[in-house]
């Protein structure tokens, strides 16, 4: 099973309704692990999602798309904490820009995670909201820890949220240290010009493949496509161009599972063989993802692709 670990919540989406100018506030659930959850069920994987879940009636609109999607709601019972709420409005370049409200995301323990821990775990990945707290942290650091124990290859998208730091080199350092368990990260040029606006893209990823045990490194590049690096290699791939009217919420998180996909399909989803990938694999992995991304970012909202919906362009 594929486990994903961090925060859900609901996104409430600004969206014109009139000439004048007026908004109103669209309510979708999501959250990057989330997305990243149902992304990895719809390409075909078993996938379990580890979040606390509130009993609250967003609580009941969080499960829909999971379970849908077919992913297990690894923690049963749910909190009284009320869901996590984020304001998503656009930065008018097309992107989304977030104001977060945190609850039932924090609403759990140590013994609990890794009580919901499946006793196989294939892949577990955190990110998002993982990192932001010192103790929330410290906690998802040890389930990752014991996922690690039970099979699993571990890897992160660490989506960094500055916005939401008081004290930021702290927070860089603790995004930084979590890097050091991992074998695969994914980051955007904006994480990266977050932990460290002196460095190339390239610096940065010279950098991250010297820690103990990351072999790959992706970078995204919004419509610029993506990168992947290896000790041995490098390389670029384009977006797959969307379809007007969409938007790019959960893209990221698409592409993340679209890699994950791909190297599962072909064997490598392993410590010890990412970093074996031929340059010409590392371009069909980063398209694979890209595609998926592209199908998603036709939609509005996270709305992941479906693997026949993939496979389908791949084929062309």
């Amino acid at each position: 099973m594929f486990v994903v670990g961090g925060e859900s919540l609901i996104d409430l989406i600004s969206k014109p309704v009139g000439p004048d100018g007026r908004r109103e506030l669209v309510a979708k659930a999501g959250g990057s692990p989330m997305n990243c959850a149902i992304a990895l069920a719809r390409l075909g994987n078993e996938a379990g999602f580890l979040c606390p879940i509130s009993r609250d009636s967003f609580g009941d609109f969080i499960l829909e798309p999971l379970n849908a999607a077919g992913v297990k709601v690894l923690l049963g019972e749910r909190v009284r904490e009320p869901s996590t709420l984020a304001v998503v409005t656009d930065d008018g370049r097309g992107n989304p820009r977030y104001a977060f409200y945190r609850e039932a995301d924090r609403a759990f323990t140590r013994d609990g995670l890794i009580a919901a821990l499946p006793e196989r775990v294939e892949l577990f990945q955190i990110g998002g909201f993982c990192t932001i707290e010192p103790a929330d942290m410290a906690v998802w650091l040890e389930v990752a820890r014991e996922a690690r124990r039970r099979g699993a290859l571990l890897s992160t998208d660490p989506n960094l949220r500055p916005s939401l730091i008081a004290d930021l080199d702290a927070y860089r350092q603790r995004v930084l240290a979590s890097l050091d368990l991992v074998s695969l990260v994914k980051l955007s040029e904006e994480d990266l010009h977050t932990l460290d606006a002196s460095k190339s893209i390239e610096q940065h990823a010279d950098a991250l493949l010297e820690r103990p045990n990351i072999e790959l490194v992706v970078v995204t590049l919004g419509a610029e496509g993506s990168r992947a690096f290896t000790a041995n290699a490098s390389v670029h791939a384009d977006i797959y161009p969307a379809a007007p009217g969409g938007d790019n919420v959960g893209a990221g998180d698409t592409l993340m599972a679209g890699i994950l996909t791909w190297l599962r399909d072909h064997g490598a989803l392993a410590a010890g063989r990412l970093g074996t990938l031929r340059p010409e694999q590392l371009q069909q992995m980063l398209w694979f993802g890209a595609v998926a991304a592209g199908i998603n970012c036709s939609r509005v909202g996270a709305n992941p692709p479906t693997r026949a919906e993939v496979d389908a362009v791949v084929a062309r």
